[in-house]
């Protein structure tokens, strides 16, 4: 199918022409009602890896495609690698199409009941949000799919390709789960990611932008490692493991990797910065208008929502060191974690890290992170326009732009074989609500009903 360039592709959304895509459906509270079912029930398996309630998990969300219609064995659940995935098949009408694939995962993040104000796996309706572990990382736009789907099924839709549903068990580890799905569906003609993507709300209620996501920083976790003889702890010297470490980690904290740019940033930073106010907002039209203004890189590296689009950042996020206390540290070890802008590899972004602390006393090795680098996707005008239209919807006018992630999903295993990834999820949020991975996550009810609505016009459009 015909590419574009971002450029293009941005200077031309407006005059795509949508009168050959279905129309947008309405939403039926009972659809409302099922989705809010599924999220709520699905927050209360508690997902964890390691742990058991994956593949629990999983086998409720196939009796809810079972019953919809879907055959059982359309529907299948394999263990991988201490969890599981669950693959669900709906069947096109023309086999010579390649087929769609919509990925989301079933895991979530560790949370502990003592940390929350309320228990993370009981799920909470409550001033007008669900609360709970993976309210919004990803229990949201998996219900969310499988409500549409379900909806389909029963409809009896006849989809021109093939849609397979493809649920991983192990995101937000080692990711196993994902690396085995990609392999198994190398084929696809594109992959449509739950986990990525969406809509920005303002602090003051109004719909500011949507993104669709088309790339994503790899992921990488190092360990710088220093070791000494150590001794006991009443006769010090020079030389000290940890102080050691300190004084590389000061060395690591002190530099920032060069700024970087693509088409893709780029379009997110046009798109941003008419609707921008303040000095964030002056910043982000000196940038567009020279992209090695170093007063508007150093404005923009302090706010958290566009630091992670300028540039590779790597930050220390663990340390442990000595054995006794009263003994001089043998060992101190920190793990740094790092985001690597896309097209540049993950290896020399270690040889950065070697040269920057400038230690030859400390070794700086990879850890097994299970990530892999891979490419951005190529923008297409199909999937720019279905995803417009379906956001439209929703909010007319509002600007849909491709974007990249700072944080990585499932899509980098696709990606990496060549199959491109589109993060579409249907969520609308303030930043301010915004705490996936952090205490007492939540998502608004009110973004359920345009988030059915906008998968499942993006499902019809192009699984034609």
């Amino acid at each position: 199918m015909q590419t574009k360039t971002v450029a293009g592709l941005v200077l031309s959304a407006a005059l795509f022409s949508t009168s050959a895509l279905a129309a947008p459906p309405a939403v039926d509270p009972a659809e409302h009602a099922r989705a809010l079912e599924l999220l709520t029930r699905g927050i209360a398996f508690r997902t964890v890896i390691p742990g058991d309630q994956v593949p629990v998990y999983a086998a409720y969300l196939k009796s809810v495609l079972v019953k919809a219609g879907f055959r059982p064995e359309e529907v299948k659940i394999e263990p991988v690698a201490g969890s599981a995935v669950l693959i669900a098949r709906f069947a096109g009408t023309d086999p010579a199409k390649k087929p769609i694939v919509v990925i989301d995962h079933m895991d979530v993040v560790e949370a502990r009941k003592e940390d929350w104000t309320r228990d993370p796996f009981v799920p909470v309706v409550e001033d007008g949000y669900v609360f709970g572990r993976g309210a919004i990382d990803d229990k949201f736009d998996v219900s969310v799919v499988v409500t549409v789907l379900s909806k389909l099924k029963r409809e009896g839709w006849k989809p021109g390709r093939d849609v397979i549903l493809a649920l991983s068990g192990d995101e937000e580890t080692l990711m196993q789960t994902a690396r085995k799905l990609a392999a198994d569906l190398k084929g696809a003609e594109m992959v449509l990611n739950g986990d990525a993507g969406g809509g920005n709300i303002t602090e003051d209620g109004k719909p500011e932008i949507y993104g669709l996501q088309a790339a994503e920083k790899t992921y990488a976790d190092f360990a710088i490692t220093v070791t000494d003889p150590g001794g006991h702890s009443s006769r010090p010297g020079k030389a000290n493991a940890i102080y050691q470490l300190g004084a590389d980690l000061a060395r690591l904290a002190a530099y920032k990797f060069p700024a970087m740019q693509s088409e893709i940033t780029m379009a997110g930073f046009k798109a941003a910065a008419p609707n921008k106010a303040g000095a964030l907002g002056a910043a982000l039209r000196a940038y567009v208008a020279n992209p090695k203004d170093e007063a508007a890189i150093e404005t923009l590296s302090a706010d958290r929502d566009f630091v992670g689009q300028l540039r590779t950042t790597c930050v220390a996020t663990m340390i442990t060191g000595g054995h006794a206390t009263n003994a001089l540290p043998q060992k101190a070890t920190a793990s740094v974690n790092c985001r690597i802008f896309p097209g540049t590899s993950s290896d020399s972004v270690r040889q950065t890290l070697v040269t920057v602390i400038a230690d030859p006393g400390a070794t700086v090795t990879r850890l097994n992170d299970g990530s892999i680098d891979a490419p951005a996707s190529p923008l297409r005008a199909d999937v720019l326009a279905a995803v417009t239209k379906a956001v439209h919807a929703r909010y007319p006018g509002l600007p849909v732009v491709p974007n990249m992630s700072a944080g990585a999903t499932d899509s980098m295993f696709f990606r990496a074989l060549g199959v491109p990834a589109y993060g579409v999820s249907g969520a609308f949020m303030k930043s301010s609500d915004d705490f996936a991975h952090g205490l007492n996550e939540r998502v608004p009810l009110d973004t359920i009903d345009g988030a059915l609505g906008q998968w499942e016009s993006i499902l019809r459009d192009l699984a034609k």
